[in-house]
């Protein structure tokens, strides 16, 4: 397994994990405050050699600063909430994954990240011109393809941050599904206070108020009935109540 961890105490969370404690996917769920003060610096603490170099980041148990710097962010793919397209054909924003990836290679990542089927669907398929920032699809097509770029990529590990918070229920889990195919194999960080996102992690630490408060698996959370089953429980009415005022 490739394993790649964070020294989340020296993030200002207050608890690092342990060797022990490195999961193949590690769900990183908090409140807002708490997530943009913290949690979302891991993308910048883990790619930034001149800040990585202050936090203790290892890869593969060797430090960042080891590393070349081309090499370590071709290590690490990243989904956002709100990711760049550019201005383009479909194809060309694909290949931004790897140059030299393959005909075949673009429509097994598209299939994997389920963007094949709606990319067919468009006037010129894999050559349609993307406006900016592909202003011409929806939110949930324009996360499917930053999810099959980064399937083009392969990278070790992977860092979603907020990847479906944007997006509604329908259209959330046709994207957690593609997630769920580009997750495989690979050490993943999820970072997200949509906790449906991070349910299925190996570990999730939950964060409140710059501190991690709970730490254990989905099951083992609902259990413990702190602070995540809090969360849980309202987002789950919360969704129960939407769903019911949709279908009235």
């Amino acid at each position: 397994m490739n394993q790649l961890a964070a020294n989340l105490r020296k993030l200002h969370l207050d608890q690092a994990m342990t060797q022990e404690q490195i999961a193949e996917k590690l769900g990183v769920s908090a409140q807002s405050v708490s997530r943009w003060e913290n949690a979302a610096t891991l993308p910048d603490v883990m790619l930034l050699p001149d800040i990585a170099k202050l936090y203790g980041v290892l890869v593969d148990d060797l430090d960042v600063r080891e590393y070349p710097l081309e090499e370590l962010r071709s290590r690490i793919g990243m989904v956002l909430q709100n990711n760049v397209l550019f201005t383009g054909t479909i194809r060309e924003n694909l290949l931004w994954g790897r140059e030299d990836a393959t005909e075949e290679e673009i429509i097994s990542a598209a299939k994997l990240a389920n963007a094949d089927s709606f990319i067919r669907r468009l006037p010129d398929g894999y050559d349609t011109m993307l406006t900016g920032d592909g202003a011409n699809l929806s939110q949930g097509q324009r996360q499917l393809l930053a999810i099959a770029r980064a399937a083009i990529a392969d990278p070790p590990a992977l860092i979603l941050d907020e990847a479906t918070s944007a997006l509604d229920n329908v259209t959330e889990r046709l994207v957690q599904d593609a997630l769920n195919h580009a997750m495989k194999d690979r050490t993943v960080f999820v970072i997200a206070h949509r906790l449906s996102t991070v349910r299925n992690a190996d570990l999730i630490l939950v964060v409140k108020n710059g501190r991690i408060v709970e730490q254990g698996t989905h099951p083992e959370l609902l259990t413990q009935k702190g602070y995540y089953h809090e969360l849980y429980t309202r987002q789950y009415e919360d969704e129960q109540t939407s769903s019911l005022f949709a279908n009235v």
